[in-house]
C-alpha cells in the first residue's frame, strides 16, 4: 500500500482517481491546488503525488520542483491533455516519474501507479541498506584497542567530515578498504555511493575507460555509452586501491581530474563536472616510488593530505583477542552456532603466530573453526594446520642495546639469511619469515634486493 496525493483543480476528476486507487488498496488523499498539495505533503510524506499540469497560480511543474526539495522525495506523476504532452515530457526531464494523458484510462492509472510504487519500495530499501552500512562502519565500531589503532581512528575521525584526500598505507589484509568505508560512511557524503576499484587488477589498456567511461564508437567494440567510475561515484567517494600500480599516463590524468574536478569520456567532446572524494590505498612506499620515477611527485603530495598507515596484525597483536571475538560472533550468526570463545591454548598459539595474511587470514581461520568445531570453545584442534605447526614467531629473549638498532638493516639481514637458507627460492624464504609471498616480494622491492635464478630453475624475484 502506498500513500498517494491526487492534485487537480477539478473535483470530479480527482475523486474518480481517488476511488480507483482506493479500490487497489492505497491510502489516497486529494488536493484542489498545488499549494494545498504541498501542505498535505509536508504532513503525510507521501510515496506518490499525481498532479494536473495546468492549475492556478502554481502549476504542476512548480509543484514538482517544490516536492523535490522535500525529504523523502515522492514519485510525481503528471496528468496532461494531448496538446501539452511536450510539457509533460519536459517535466520528466526535471524529475517526474511518468505522465498520464487525458482522458484518463483506469488501467493506465493502475499500471503507472504500480510502477511508481515499486520504484519507491526499491528506494526505501536502498535507504535502509545505506543506513545499515552507516551503522556498520561507525568509527567506534572498528575493532582496535591498541594505542596504534586508537591513534589512527582519531585521525580518521578528524578527516572523515571533510573533503580532503586520504592515503592509506598497509600490508595486504590489514583492512585498508574497511578504513576507507569508515571514512566515507562517517562523512557528509555517506548517502552518496562508495565505489571501489583495484588499480592493479585492471589491464593498462582498459583502466582509462573504467575510470572515465566512453562514448559509442570511441574504439572498436564500443557500441554503447559507458559511465565511468568517476561519474558513478559522483557526490560520493571513489576508493582507488593499489594506487601505486596506476600507470604513469593515468597518474597524469588523475591529477588533472583532482585539480579541475571534471572528466571527459573516451571519444567525448564535452567535459563533465564531477564531485568525488578520493580515498587511495597502497602497500608500496610511494616516496620511494617517486624517487625512482615510478610515481608522480605532484600526485603523491596531492593524495597524502591525510595519511593513515595501518599496522600489520603482528604490530597490534594485543587486538587479536578482540578481533577473534568479533569474527566468532559474526560466524556464529551466519552458521547458527553458539561458540563462546577460544581456549587459552588456542589463544596462546594464535598470539605466537606471525600472521602473514593479517586480519583477513585471521577471519578465514575463525570462519573455518566456527563452522567445523563441535565444541563450545575453539581449541587448538580446530585451528588450521598452519597454526598447529611450531610457531613461526616466538617471543625472543633479546636485550635491545641502549643505543638502539637500525631496524631496517636488521630486517634486510634476516631476509638475506632466509634467502641463503632457502637456496634463493623466494617462496621458501617467505615461509621461513612467516610472510606471504606477496609481502616478501614487497620487502625485496623495498630494500632493492635482487637475486638471480636459483639452481632448480625457480625465479626468486
Amino acid at each position: 500500500m502506498s500513500v498517494i496525493i491526487v492534485t487537480d483543480d477539478e473535483r470530479p476528476q480527482r475523486e474518480i482517481i481517488r476511488d480507483i486507487l482506493q479500490d487497489e488498496g492505497h491510502e489516497v488523499h486529494t488536493a484542489g491546488s498545488a499549494e494545498e498539495c504541498l501542505q498535505l505533503s509536508r504532513k503525510l510524506l507521501p510515496d506518490i503525488v499525481i498532479t494536473d499540469l495546468k492549475m492556478g497560480k502554481m502549476t504542476g511543474i512548480d509543484l514538482l520542483e517544490e516536492l523535490q526539495r522535500q525529504e523523502p522525495v515522492p514519485s510525481v506523476i503528471i496528468m496532461t491533455a494531448y496538446g501539452t504532452i511536450n510539457s509533460a515530457v519536459e517535466a520528466m526531464k526535471k524529475g517526474a516519474f511518468d505522465y498520464l494523458s487525458k482522458p484518463l484510462d483506469r488501467d493506465s492509472i493502475i499500471l503507472t501507479v504500480k510502477k511508481a510504487a515499486e520504484r519507491m519500495s526499491l528506494l526505501k530499501e536502498n535507504i535502509k541498506l545505506k543506513e545499515a552500512l552507516i551503522d556498520r562502519f561507525r568509527m567506534d565500531g572498528i575493532v582496535g584497542r591498541s594505542k596504534k589503532m586508537q591513534y589512527l581512528i582519531d585521525i580518521a575521525k578528524k578527516a572523515a567530515p571533510t573533503n580532503v584526500t586520504v592515503l592509506i598505507y598497509g600490508e595486504t589484509g590489514t583492512g585498508k578498504e574497511l578504513m576507507a568505508k569508515a571514512i566515507h560512511y562517517n562523512s557528509m557524503r555517506s548517502k552518496g555511493p562508495f565505489v571501489a576499484v583495484n588499480c592493479a587488477a585492471i589491464p593498462e589498456n582498459l583502466i582509462e575507460s573504467e575510470l572515465f567511461g566512453y562514448e559509442p564508437g570511441a574504439f572498436t567494440g564500443a557500441m554503447h555509452r559507458k559511465i565511468g567510475l568517476f561519474e558513478s561515484s559522483d557526490k560520493g567517494s571513489l576508493f582507488l586501491d593499489e594506487i601505486g600500480d596506476l600507470p604513469l599516463m593515468m597518474q597524469t590524468k588523475l591529477l588533472r581530474v583532482l585539480q579541475d574536478k571534471e572528466i571527459r569520456r573516451l571519444g567525448g567532446k564535452e567535459s563533465i563536472k564531477v564531485d568525488n572524494r578520493i580515498i587511495a590505498a597502497t602497500n608500496k612506499d610511494l616516496s620511494k616510488e617517486v624517487a625512482q620515477g615510478r610515481f608522480r611527485e605532484d600526485l603523491y603530495y596531492r593524495l597524502r593530505v591525510v595519511t593513515i598507515a595501518l599496522p600489520s596484525l603482528r604490530e597490534r597483536i594485543e587486538d587479536l583477542s578482540a578481533l577473534a571475538s568479533y569474527f566468532i560472533d559474526k560466524y556464529n550468526r551466519e552458521f547458527n552456532k553458539s561458540i563462546k570463545g577460544l581456549t587459552q591454548e588456542a589463544l596462546k598459539t594464535m598470539h605466537n603466530y606471525a600472521w602473514p595474511g593479517n586480519i583477513r587470514q585471521l577471519e578465514f581461520i575463525i570462519e573455518r573453526a566456527v563452522l567445523m568445531s563441535e565444541n563450545t570453545m575453539i581449541g587448538i584442534e580446530d585451528l588450521k594446520e598452519e597454526l598447529k605447526e611450531e610457531p613461526v614467531f616466538k617471543e625472543l629473549d633479546i636485550n635491545l642495546p641502549s643505543k638502539g638498532i637500525n631496524f631496517e638493516a636488521l630486517e634486510k639481514e634476516l631476509i638475506r639469511q632466509a634467502l641463503v637458507k632457502s637456496n634463493y627460492v623466494a617462496a621458501r624464504a617467505a615461509k621461513l619469515l612467516g610472510m606471504t609471498d606477496k609481502t616478501f616480494r614487497y620487502r625485496l622491492e623495498k630494500y632493492e634486493i635482487t637475486q638471480s635464478t636459483s639452481s632448480n630453475g625457480d625465479t626468486n624475484t
